[in-house]
């Protein structure tokens, strides 16, 4: 364990809350202590947690526990903010998500959380030039988790994918900090082009249910996508927009429409 993971965990209190509704899961479902001792309560830290749920999650025949265990370990050692932008994420789902609890959920149980864990991994491996083995846990996570996340995107901290289903963000996306978008949104290009063909999500933006977003064009800060919605335009900070093709049909109607979670449009 580095010299920074352990100042973490004298100082985590992120990591100390979980780990107290870990124990509090064992006495209340005595059948689950194995895999919430061996997924949590064994580890000191966060990150160490983190790598042991992404080896045993993504490993197969093609790739063993150990091998992925090494690269998580490795990831989350020598870049800090990895465990940083995960803390981040599992605030986002607790605060946002009214069927989360605990903060143990999204790290045992939500798929959107691990997806984007995995990706965070993935995307480390891909600035690392480790291409190939980037794919394989793009793969990986799309196989297991039905999300969809190259790894060359860019996403930014504080993100909640809820329920996560046929989630999908191409190579040139960008999505900014504390973003909530729900199941089956699509971050994509129009066609073959190449290079930057992907869009630019601003910080605090609201994505409803099945939105498409498609091409290289710039959505604003604390925006929302109305569900269902087809994004064909750049959208100025603090709207929302709703129709296929998507028209700008209000304000945002609240400050951080990602945390305040109102996909209303009587609010607008």
């Amino acid at each position: 364990m580095t010299k920074h993971m352990v100042k973490m965990a004298a100082v985590d209190p992120v990591w100390t809350r979980i780990c107290d509704e870990a124990r509090a899961a064992v006495r209340d479902e005595p059948l689950l202590g194995a895999l919430i001792h061996a997924g949590l309560l064994h580890h000191p830290t966060l990150e160490r947690a983190l790598a042991y749920r992404f080896s045993m999650k993504l490993a197969s025949g093609e790739m063993s526990e150990q091998i992925l265990r090494e690269i998580a370990d490795e990831a989350y050692g020598s870049e800090p903010d990895l465990g940083q932008a995960a803390r981040a994420d599992l605030v986002a789902v607790h605060e946002r998500d009214p069927a989360c609890h605990r903060l143990l959920q999204p790290l045992l149980f939500f798929k959107g959380f691990q997806a984007l864990q995995a990706y965070r991994v993935a995307h480390w491996l891909f600035a690392q030039g480790r291409r190939d083995m980037a794919y394989f846990v793009q793969m990986r996570a799309s196989e297991l988790f039905g999300v969809d996340i190259h790894p060359g995107a860019r996403i930014g901290r504080g993100v909640m994918m809820d329920h996560a289903h046929s989630i999908v963000i191409g190579e040139t996306a960008v999505v900014g900090d504390n973003v909530s978008m729900l199941h089956s949104v699509t971050l994509g290009g129009t066609g073959k082009e190449d290079e930057d063909r992907h869009p630019k999500i601003g910080n605090g933006v609201l994505i409803g249910a099945g939105a498409k977003v498609l091409g290289n064009i710039k959505v604003g800060d604390n925006s929302r996508i109305a569900a269902g919605s087809v994004v064909l335009m750049d959208i100025p900070c603090c709207k929302t927009v709703a129709g296929v093709p998507a028209k700008i049909v209000g304000d945002a109607g609240c400050d951080r429409p990602a945390s305040e979670m109102d996909q209303l449009l009587h609010n607008s």
